[in-house]
């Protein structure tokens, strides 16, 4: 029996998604809401929420490929093989359309899910998350720092660190020691330590990419969408949100006061809050 850090009301199963082995956590019942975690992250992530939501919703956590207890596959580490991961847990579940909250990557993930296939989310909430459709600007410019530690990740530091430089970027937020290790440890596992350099590879290639002019644009989403990004957020600036609100028409930012990159963490009443707010039946 795998030893999953325990939440109460959670349960756990693994579906075959498209070819990958996913491992899923779930609680509550009610109308569908898939949550999805970021990097250094798994499922667990989204223990404080579970809580709070469980009793009116249906909350479905896989761990993207490469992370937690999912499978780590020969191919692609990155978001286009988590969008197409999702989609096929989506079809795998029989869930047709379904609410989505993501984190970071999981985030960014499911922003391009909602872009690609709009008749599949209902509404998003994206959490300290760039989004596809930056404009590069001189202003952005001046932002590329945020991204030093991708470049080390890229190198394979995830391999040699036993994951202190991950630890760090928790710590350094107030995150409990016993919660922090229940994500490092994951990430000591050598494939999935091999899947973070594979993660961040490809993520430079897009930033050169997009950098250059070369990326191809993504469609707008028409899916309603918040974007919720912390003031000290060191890995994503608070200055994407003004691109953002010009992608869509029906997209919001808001500026969390105070608040880092580990939203769910550190803010879970706020962002279940949202949930409850942005994802709620429409009027």
């Amino acid at each position: 029996m795998t030893d999953f850090p325990h939440v109460e009301g959670v349960e756990h199963r693994f579906v075959e998604a498209g070819g990958v082995r996913l491992h899923v956590a779930e609680a509550g019942e009610g109308r569908p809401l898939l949550l999805v975690h970021g990097w250094p992250q798994h499922w667990y992530e989204w223990r404080g929420v579970v809580g709070e939501l469980a009793a009116e919703r249906r909350l479905i956590m896989p761990d993207l490929r490469g992370f937690g207890w999912s499978d780590v596959p020969a191919g692609p580490i990155g978001p286009e093989a988590f969008v197409g991961d999702l989609l096929a847990l989506l079809d795998a579940l029989e869930l047709e359309r379904v609410d989505v909250a993501g984190h970071d990557w999981g985030g960014f993930s499911s922003l391009l899910l909602s872009a690609r296939h709009p008749s599949r989310v209902r509404r998003l909430l994206a959490i300290s998350t760039p989004h596809p459709w930056l404009r590069v600007t001189p202003r952005l410019g001046l932002e590329l720092w945020r991204a030093w530690y991708a470049g080390l990740f890229a190198a394979g530091l995830m391999q040699r660190d036993g994951g202190r430089l991950a630890s760090w970027f928790m710590r350094r937020e107030g995150m409990p020691d016993p919660e922090v290790e229940a994500f490092v440890a994951r990430l000591r596992e050598p494939a999935s330590a091999a899947a973070t350099t594979r993660l961040y590879r490809a993520y430079l290639r897009t930033l050169a990419a997009t950098a250059r002019g070369d990326a191809t644009p993504e469609p707008r989403s028409a899916v309603p969408t918040l974007l919720m990004i912390g003031a000290r957020d060191a890995a994503v600036t608070p200055k994407l949100a003004a691109g953002f609100e010009r992608a869509g028409d029906d997209m919001r930012v808001e500026i969390v006061p105070g608040a880092g990159h580990f939203l769910c963490d550190t803010h879970p009443h706020l962002v279940a809050a949202r949930v409850r707010s942005h994802l709620a039946d429409p009027d």
